[in-house]
């Protein structure tokens, strides 16, 4: 299973730090580091189908459900 969010789409990103020394005194990366979404199993009823989906969502994803709906998110995104 992908770790990507099935309603925004959200997936893992690479990211690199430097420390203020290391940009004081010369280039010397402190490597990369991948940095996954807050991802949740969820089930979720949808009331205009009568049925419940499990779906693995971003947590912005949840607030999104809970603020428009979610059969208009699912609708939206492809998964009804």
């Amino acid at each position: 299973m992908a770790r990507v969010c099935e309603v925004t789409k959200k997936g893992s990103i690479v990211g690199g730090g430097y420390s203020n020394r290391t940009r004081a005194t010369k280039f010397n990366p402190t490597g990369k580091v991948r940095k996954q979404p807050n991802l949740q199993k969820k089930r979720i009823f949808v009331p205009e189908l009568n049925r419940s989906i499990m779906l693995t969502l971003s947590t912005s994803a949840l607030r999104t459900i809970q603020k428009r709906g979610a059969y208009v998110t699912l609708k939206k995104a492809g998964l009804i």
